[in-house]
């Protein structure tokens, strides 16, 4: 026993004096380790990425201390990349005897980063290429064990007590510049407290962060907001993009970051207050959401990356439960979730966000609903698209409307349409006016050809065709870009005649909501909207309604149209301006045309719309014989010719 313990003892002192040896050894050689690792560097960026990193001095300090003084990276033939003046760090002693790099504590003074663009030449450029020497693999990557061995090392990098004084970051597109001066940068006890100054082109601000951030234990509370009074503007962002955005304060909390079960759990909150937000992609004028709030649960797997449905998005009163995952188990596959709980009409209806549903404001509505959503789109299966949406409602009806007043339509009112923003001549929609065709005075073939290429369920459907929404998701997914629309006669209607022409994400939400009120509210009949669909729609420069376009093509009432010149006007709607491409220089239909107009003639024999007794008169040309003929560039007739061969004709005579 007593000799058990003496080996175990000698073991013990054997293993200390080789511990010794190892760490003497690494005080000994540490500044001549150290100048080589600086020259490795060093030759590295000047090789793979032609920049030119300078130190005047490097060494360690204490046990785990290093001081860098005057350090410098400047790519070739461009300017400076960062410089720093000073720096003190210090590192975990034991992590990195196991390879794990961790800060303990970092000083930086008087540093400088800046990001430039004079052309097309950036100081930057170098450090975006891929790494060519990068081995392609077909292994999937696990997306849990990915993202939490980044997040460790990016947190392992963020050091414990951290001062930071007067380091600028500079930005520079072109002139378009942005420059924020961290004038003082505190961590110390995990309590976080900034002074920045940030100035552009366009404005100056004062900008502070405080809260608390734990980044060994993975924890934060941070608060962003503005010294001085007013919003926080977002610098650069409106010069580069044409955004105008600004906030009141933001806060993020990240409450846990846990893995377990080959599962990656990130959970927390952000909240932000007065987002303003003005683009003219996004609305006409600025959209204010007053506060928002994101509860998130991320789930990161070994073959997918989802929010949890247990999280909650708020915006106002407005709560829904999102699921969005992207999986990649089998087949590469997208999923959107959207739960909204049952809620009070008029709750929702004051939560829109101010700016971006102008026509709804004053709008005051009784009841509650809930609302489902169910997306799933299969990249390597896109035609076995799923969209569900799913409305309950319970004793839901409008009481008073906003700006778009609803049942307008019910009566005679005066339609101007704007195009490029600019109001149209009125035109009154309503039999007053003698070019008004009530549907008694409409050709029964136009109604059958114009439901066809425009909407052939549209007394069926209630505003909306899911199969065709769904068509159209597909398509645009494919063709990476919105190259087709599913627009039903209800949303062509609410569009025309309470909305502008501008193609802005609140002009399209503002859309599809006043058409389900318009038609699950039994405000309008189907007769009386498609009535006043065919008197106002443009159908030439300058021709709203049927009434003037039936004149302006045929000089004849809109009842006595033939079928095929209803074929023709049906055709015609969506590029109505166009319309004289369609014919050659003798003033009839191109090929192209005459293959369209025997398309939907078939269409609609298939349909029962049409009888072989309806298509006797279908070989005979349209003639555009009203005041459109003008517009046809035709083939001028050789008068001197005709000429001479009817005098030769009168001598023979």
């Amino acid at each position: 026993m007593k000799k058990s313990k003496k080996i175990i003892l000698k073991t013990c002192i054997a293993l200390a004096i080789v511990f010794l040896l190892i760490i003497g050894g690494f005080f000994f050689f540490r500044d001549a380790v150290l100048a080589q690792v600086i020259q490795k560097t060093s030759n590295k960026l000047k090789q793979d990425y032609n920049s030119s990193l300078t130190i005047q001095k490097a060494a360690f300090v204490g046990l785990s201390g290093l001081e860098i003084t005057d350090m410098t990276l400047v790519p070739k033939d461009a300017d400076t990349l960062f410089r720093i003046q000073k720096m003190e760090t210090s590192v975990n002693f034991w992590h990195l005897f196991i390879g794990d790099i961790q800060l303990g504590t970092l000083k930086i003074n008087n540093g400088l980063v800046q990001l430039v663009q004079k052309g097309k030449v950036k100081n930057f450029a170098a450090f975006l290429k891929k790494d060519s020497t990068a081995i392609n693999t077909t292994e999937k990557r696990d997306y849990a064990e990915f993202a939490y061995r980044i997040i460790s090392k990016t947190l392992n990098l963020i050091p414990t007590d951290m001062k930071i004084e007067n380091l600028t970051i500079k930005l520079d597109d072109n002139g378009k510049k942005a420059k924020i001066d961290i004038k003082q940068l505190v961590l110390d006890k995990s309590q976080v407290e900034t002074s920045i100054n940030v100035t552009t082109n366009t404005f100056s601000q004062r900008w502070k962060i405080k809260g608390f951030a734990d980044p060994r234990n993975k924890k934060a509370d941070l608060q962003f907001f503005n010294i001085d009074t007013g919003a926080i503007k977002v610098p650069y962002f409106d010069e580069r993009y044409n955004l105008q955005s600004s906030f009141d304060s933001i806060r993020l909390k990240i409450t846990n970051i846990d893995k377990s079960g080959g599962e990656l759990h990130i959970d927390g909150y952000t909240s932000i207050t007065n987002l303003r937000i003005n683009h003219p992609k996004i609305a006409s004028k600025d959209v204010l959401i007053k506060n928002a709030r994101f509860d998130y649960r991320l789930l990161l797997g070994s073959n997918f990356i989802s929010v949890d449905s247990s999280s909650t998005a708020q915006f106002n009163a407005i709560k829904f439960h999102p699921y969005v995952a992207y999986e990649t188990e089998k087949d590469t596959v997208y999923r959107l979730k959207v739960n909204i709980p049952k809620m009070e009409a008029q709750d929702f209806i004051s939560s829109l966000p101010d700016g971006l549903f102008t026509h709804f404001q004053g709008m005051e509505a009784e009841g509650t609903f809930d609302y489902k959503l169910n997306f799933k789109f299969n990249k390597n299966k896109p035609d076995q698209l799923v969209f569900d949406s799913n409305l309950k409602k319970e004793n839901l009806k409008i009481t008073k409307y906003g700006e778009a007043n609803l049942n307008k339509l019910n009566g005679e009112f005066i339609y101007r349409a704007i195009i490029n923003n600019v109001l149209q001549r009125p035109v009154l929609v309503g039999t007053a006016n003698a070019n008004y065709s009530t549907m008694d005075q409409i050709s029964p073939y136009l109604q059958k050809c114009v439901l066809t290429t425009e909407d052939p369920s549209f007394f069926t459907h209630h505003g909306f065709i899911n199969e065709a929404f769904k068509q159209s998701i597909v398509k645009n997914i494919k063709t990476k870009k919105f190259s087709r629309g599913a627009s039903t006669i209800s949303m062509q209607l609410i569009k025309n005649v309470f909305l502008t022409r501008e193609k802005t994400l609140s002009r399209k939400l503002e859309e599809i909501l006043l058409v389900y009120i318009l038609e699950n509210n039994r405000i309008v009949s189907k007769e009386r909207m498609l009535e006043v669909y065919f008197n106002i729609i443009e159908w030439g420069p300058n021709v709203y309604g049927i009434g003037e376009a039936s004149q302006y093509y045929f000089q004849k009432p809109a009842s006595e149209l033939t079928l095929n010149e209803c074929l023709y006007l049906a055709r015609i709607i969506p590029s109505p301006k166009k319309f004289m491409y369609q014919f050659d220089d003798q003033g009839l239909l191109k090929d192209f045309a005459q293959k369209q107009q025997t398309f939907l003639t078939s269409i609609m024999m298939r349909r029962g719309l049409l009888t072989a007794d309806d298509t006797i008169y279908k070989t005979q040309p349209i003639l555009i014989t009203g005041p459109a003929k003008s517009l046809i560039k035709l083939r001028v007739q050789d008068s001197t010719a005709i000429d001479s061969t009817t005098i030769k004709n009168e001598f023979e005579f």
